[in-house]
């Protein structure tokens, strides 16, 4: 995906762009599968172009170790991937520790529950696995909190960022009884946050210090109605506002939040955009302690499936100058809302 944006060739370019929107804080990842091609040897020259970039433009990042990829020569069910991810993440961070640069915070694992499932139970993803979502889960959980040990051993002052997507689930009415299971399906989005913390399944190792700041991935997608292809919109009165599933995370966890990822597609942008920050902020008046919202996608991107262009950023693809065309509207709600001096 990287490679497609050619966000790697011209990382100091896309950087500056951003400033004149008052943003200065990314979220990137680690490409694990180009950093350890083979075992034990690595090679950090990928993620030095986004750090080097980053550090000339004064610009600060956010850093995923493991976002949805690792090197081909990994089983991520077996007990020697999580052995491979420790190796990773020490080599990484001490790389980081001798580097001095702008990363403060980190997120070991990103969207635990997304990718145990869609790798795990539904086959979207590679390995493709079906009916092993709670096994990739407790996996992936394991490998975060052994990521966030060395991370607390090597980096203390670093913060971690748990980014886990936020969902709203309600009962097909069609189906007698249907409302229970959509309730356990939709509680089920806890399970990662409470692993790390040491609240569910103790035996992976998690404590409360392995869950610091909550991340909180919403998308316009992320509410439907259980067993059925119908997803809920703003207008429909089944419809969960954002606030209050943020009040809901804070009350259960009373640890801060960032909003870590959210976006749309097309002329929607501006429009979903507003609603968050409207919705941030009626949360935040009712106590919510949240510290940011990252848009995702910055840059247009190939869509996953189907390699289509996606128009859901505020940049569009480069030209071979490294120059990307600004989505306008949404540019100009973005500056607005900052002159507003809150959220609107």
């Amino acid at each position: 995906m990287v490679t497609a944006t050619r966000h790697d060739l011209f990382a100091r370019k896309d950087f500056e762009a951003l400033l004149p929107f008052g943003i200065s804080s990314v979220r990137e990842g680690a490409r694990w599968h180009l950093i350890e091609q083979r075992p034990g040897a690595f090679d950090f020259a990928s993620l030095d172009v986004i750090l080097d970039a980053a550090k000339d433009t004064g610009v600060e990042v956010t850093l995923d170790l493991l976002h949805f990829g690792w090197p081909d020569y990994l089983d991520v069910f077996g007990p020697e991937f999580l052995d491979a991810f420790e190796r990773f993440s020490r080599a990484l961070i001490l790389h980081l520790k001798r580097r001095r640069n702008t990363v403060r915070f980190i997120a070991p694992v990103n969207e635990i529950s997304f990718l145990a499932w869609a790798a795990g139970d539904a086959g979207f993803v590679y390995p493709f696995a079906v009916g092993r979502g709670n096994e990739l889960k407790s996996q992936l959980v394991v490998a975060a909190i052994r990521a966030a040990r060395i991370i607390r051993e090597l980096l203390p002052e670093v913060r971690l960022l748990a980014p886990e997507p936020a969902i709203h689930i309600i009962g097909n009415p069609e189906i007698p009884g249907d409302q229970c299971e959509a309730e356990r399906y939709r509680l089920s989005q806890f399970q990662a946050w409470d692993m790390l913390s040491g609240d569910m399944a103790p035996e992976l190792g998690g404590k409360p210090e392995y869950l610091d700041i909550i991340g909180v991935n919403f998308y316009d997608r992320n509410e439907w109605v259980h067993n059925s292809t119908v997803s809920l919109k703003r207008r429909d009165p089944r419809y969960r506002p954002f606030h209050k599933i943020l009040l809901e995370i804070w009350e259960r966890y009373n640890r801060p939040i960032l909003i870590s990822e959210t976006g749309t597609e097309d002329d929607d942008r501006p429009d979903w955009f507003a609603y968050i920050c409207r919705e941030v902020q009626t949360a935040m008046e009712a106590g919510v302690p949240v510290q940011g919202i990252c848009l995702y996608p910055i840059l247009n991107h190939p869509g996953w499936a189907d390699d289509r262009h996606c128009y859901n950023g505020l940049l569009d693809y480069a030209d071979d100058a490294g120059n990307r065309e600004v989505f306008q509207p949404l540019a100009d709600k973005l500056l607005a809302i900052q002159r507003s001096g809150a959220f609107c």
